[in-house]
């Protein structure tokens, strides 16, 4: 028996580059033990629920998902599926990595770990509006709520990520010069946290919102690991991947304490579905974190230099990567370069 896992393929481009990216894992040897479930629109147009109980109790037994990209039906209520997960499992940590594959661009070094709060802030969809006159809808306002303990837990990851993958600094973004009391409490929390890394190696510096985005573009060599609120993450994380090429090669992390579900960042592109020409790379990525996470470290590794090696090569990659290949031939390159006799030592680098 393998270890349990499950499996949502998702929409639109979903369900293609899950099947690649469970043939990849399966060629690397992984242990794994699948629970097909459906959620999005396909769970919609299936089982007339876009969040299925048995989808929800799948994750509630195995603590761990894959999931392709999911499209939230449009109308009659429906909120953002994403987010509903996100909000079941208390999946407080958003884990984005950012680093250069194919070199030659702007920057040639960036590799960086971005986490984001995910389940407070603005994004915690406090809101009303308040009537003026005869007007139902002439203030809108919106809550943040940042609490002590919600700030302690994601700096504490985010160090914590830090201390296991040998990264030597956290940088905390915040916009505490003028949000005194909110983002002045994330700070707060921030550098009470630090104090007990430094004696650890780990370097701890705090930046505001606008002046990060600019660094960011300007100098992001400088960067290894940060952290911020729900909000500036949301922003930030894309922006982080633009630095290296874009959402198509960008994985994500959503941990909790109870679940982990690891998703591609990017959309369902309904306009490349049942066409086979789409790069599976952001979920074979994200499906090295979940290696990782399941403590099988050394085949994440050999798999993500597996799939650099393909893109690097040039020849059998999807459009958007420059190639003409399909989804599948992409895939069988990046099966046959696992087997490649120097893979190993690539992978042990």
């Amino acid at each position: 028996m393998g270890i349990p896992v499950t499996l949502i393929p998702g929409d639109g481009i979903g369900p293609s580059i899950t099947d690649a990216t469970v043939r990849v894992l399966e060629a690397s040897g992984a242990s794994i033990d699948w629970d097909v479930q459906l959620a999005g629109l396909a769970a919609l147009m299936q089982l007339h629920d876009p969040m299925p109980e048995a989808t929800l109790e799948s994750i509630r037994r195995t603590r761990v998902a894959l999931k392709g990209p999911l499209e939230t039906p449009i109308g009659e209520g429906y909120r953002s599926v994403n987010v509903a997960l996100r909000k079941t499992f208390d999946l407080y940590a958003n884990v984005r990595p950012a680093h250069v594959v194919v070199r030659g661009g702007r920057f040639d070094k960036v590799d960086i770990v971005l986490v984001r709060e995910n389940t407070e802030g603005l994004y915690i969809g406090i809101e009303h509006f308040i009537k003026v006159g005869d007007d139902p809808k002439a203030v809108a306002e919106s809550t943040a709520v940042i609490t002590r303990a919600g700030s302690e837990r994601v700096i504490r990851y985010a160090f914590e990520y830090a201390r296991l993958h040998d990264r030597r600094k956290v940088t905390l973004v915040h916009k505490a010069n003028i949000l005194k009391f909110s983002q002045g409490l994330f700070l707060e929390v921030g550098r009470q946290i630090a104090t007990e890394y430094e004696p650890q190696g780990i370097v701890f510096e705090d930046k505001i919102v606008d002046a990060m985005a600019m660094n960011l573009v300007l100098r992001p060599e400088q960067y290894d690991v940060i952290v911020t609120t729900n909000l500036f993450g949301d922003i930030l994380s894309d922006e982080i991947s633009g630095l290296v090429g874009g959402l198509g090669l960008a994985p994500g992390a959503n941990i909790g304490a109870h679940a982990a579900i690891f998703e591609a960042v990017h959309g369902t592109a309904p306009d490349l579905a049942g066409k086979g020409v789409a790069n599976p790379g952001a979920l074979i990525f994200a499906a090295c974190m979940m290696l990782d996470h399941l403590r099988d470290g050394a085949r994440a590794n050999r798999i993500r230099v597996a799939l650099e090696t393909t893109i690097r090569e040039g020849t059998h990659v999807t459009r958007d990567l420059g190639g003409t290949a399909s989804t599948d031939e992409f895939t069988d390159a990046v099966i046959a370069e696992l087997g490649s006799p120097a893979l190993g030592l690539a992978a042990a680098r």
